[in-house]
This record gives structure tokens, C-alpha cells and sequence, in this order.
């Protein structure tokens, strides 16, 4: 397998002459962050007039410039439509968040299995944002 540096912190790789999906070098994550309830109090879809004036949780404005300022890929990753998308990128600046993206339409209902090519690694929000530890945990995992 051989890697080339790509545009900005993305890697190629190449197998066999052919291209395979780019990755990131290790020391750069990128971060799927929820909005509803994991940086501001959880407003459901149904009730969207309330989006604008959602209160930030503690330490998350903080927390999450600080994963961009380290040069990380933050994207909000909501449960929001895309009807929603003009009220929450203006509820984002307005506080002052640093983001590269938002992907709008996540899935509702939480107990997510994220089942992927890529190393993907979670962490439950339980109501304190801050910088991430290690921590030895049991995961399920594909058979060999």
C-alpha cells in the first residue's frame, strides 16, 4: 500500500494501481458532533421556533474551538432537517462555534451502530463537555 499527502490533512491511499477512500493522518480526528442535547438543551423537530434561542451546555463552545483550533474536522451532525439548516448555522455563529460542515437528517431515536470501513470510535455525551480521556471499555466487534 502506498500513501500520498493529498489536499489539506486528507491522506491517499493506493492499492494495485487503484485508488482507495483517503484517510486522515492519525493525529487528526474528525469529529461528528449532535446538537440537540450534546451542545445545546434538546429541542425536537416538531417544535423548531424554539431553535433559535437554544441555551448552550457548559464548556461546549470552549471545547469544540478547541478541537478546530488543534486543526481536528469538526461537523455538526444533526437530527435537524434541512429546513432547519438556516436557524442552526445562525444559532452557531451567533455563539461562536468553529465548524467545517453540517450534515443535517441524522437518523432519529438514538442506540446507534455505526458500521463502517474506517476506524470510527463514539462517545455518549452524559451532560459535561470537555476534552476527551482514555478509557478502556468493551466494544462489540465483527467476528474474525
Amino acid at each position: 500500500m502506498k500513501t500520498n499527502p493529498s489536499e489539506g490533512n486528507l491522506i491517499d491511499l493506493m492499492e494495485d494501481g487503484k485508488y482507495l477512500s483517503p484517510i486522515l493522518p492519525e493525529h487528526i480526528k474528525n469529529y461528528l458532533i449532535d446538537i440537540d442535547g450534546t451542545i445545546c438543551e434538546d429541542i425536537p423537530n416538531e417544535e423548531p421556533e424554539r431553535m433559535e434561542h437554544a441555551v448552550l451546555f457548559p464548556d461546549a463552545l470552549e471545547t469544540v474551538n478547541d478541537w478546530y483550533d488543534q486543526g481536528h474536522i469538526i461537523t455538526f451532525f444533526t437530527s435537524r432537517l434541512e429546513e432547519h439548516r438556516e436557524v442552526t448555522e445562525n444559532w452557531l455563529n451567533k455563539h461562536g462555534f468553529k465548524f467545517h460542515g453540517m450534515m443535517m437528517g441524522k437518523p432519529r431515536g438514538g442506540n446507534y451502530h455505526w458500521i463502517d470501513n474506517h476506524i470510527v470510535r463514539a462517545t455518549r455525551y452524559e451532560g459535561k463537555f470537555t476534552h476527551l480521556i482514555d478509557k478502556n471499555v468493551n466494544i462489540q466487534v465483527f467476528e474474525k
